[in-house]
């Protein structure tokens, strides 16, 4: 599924006489690939860190990719079904509860990265608003970030908060790409209108990847690609 989304007139002055942005959804990934994020989620993975400033941050500059969502999107079960180990990453019935950047060493050189999630109400203000510090000084001072995975729930699309962060991520200039989840809670007809209208909202942001992914961690879906996608960041 490709879908084009027509520019403003001040997009247009920024891209030249290009008048529509392109998405589309993830769906023909080379079989080399698959097997090549196979092979990369298959060496070790350990917990090295979690993160309360960036001053703290691991030092050994290695590449990272980030993977960033609301509370409750369903991102812990992502990374554990994505590395295939069932608790690498806290999962909890409480939204809310990663309250730091949380680093992960695989292959003995290269991090993947677990956000705070945003968005939870009953999270007190004073402390949402440190999380969002914490969050903002990562995606400035971060010198190996080479993509971040924002999750975005199939059940209901991108939401004010998603925009904020990707906003944030534009004034820093790093490139987000959309990642669906619990695509296999939604029936189809809803998912593509839902689709439809969060991709529209994609067209203002420079820095977001074409490439759309949709994965459902109780089915499995679209995890082989995420990990191919993954691998291809790290070899490039």
């Amino acid at each position: 599924m490709e879908i084009l989304c027509k520019l403003s007139s001040d997009q247009i002055k920024l891209t030249g006489e290009k008048q529509y942005a392109s998405f589309y959804l993830a769906n023909d990934v080379n079989r080399d690939d698959i097997k090549a994020g196979q092979k990369l989620f298959s060496k070790q993975i350990k917990f090295i860190k979690g993160v309360t400033s960036t001053t703290y941050m691991p030092s050994e500059g290695y590449n990272e990719v980030c993977f960033s969502g609301r509370s409750n999107v369903g991102k812990s079960s992502l990374i554990n079904n994505l590395t295939s180990r069932n608790s690498i990453a806290r999962t909890s019935k409480t939204p809310g509860r990663t309250r730091e950047i949380n680093f992960f060493l695989l292959d003995q050189n290269k991090f993947l990265v677990d956000l705070p999630g945003y968005g939870f109400a009953k999270v007190p203000l004073k402390e949402r608003e440190k999380w969002e510090r914490l969050v903002r000084d990562y995606f400035f001072q971060s010198q190996n970030l080479r993509r971040v995975f924002l999750l975005i729930d199939s059940r209901h699309g991108i939401k004010s908060n998603d925009i904020k962060l990707m906003e944030i991520l534009g004034e820093a200039g790093v490139t987000f790409q959309i990642v669906f989840t619990k695509f296999d809670k939604v029936k189809e007809a809803c998912f593509n209108e839902m689709f439809r209208v969060s991709i529209g909202k994609l067209a203002s942001h420079a820095n977001a990847y074409p490439e759309v992914l949709v994965t459902s961690s109780k089915k499995k879906h679209g995890i082989a690609i995420l990990r191919a996608t993954i691998s291809k960041l790290f070899s490039s």
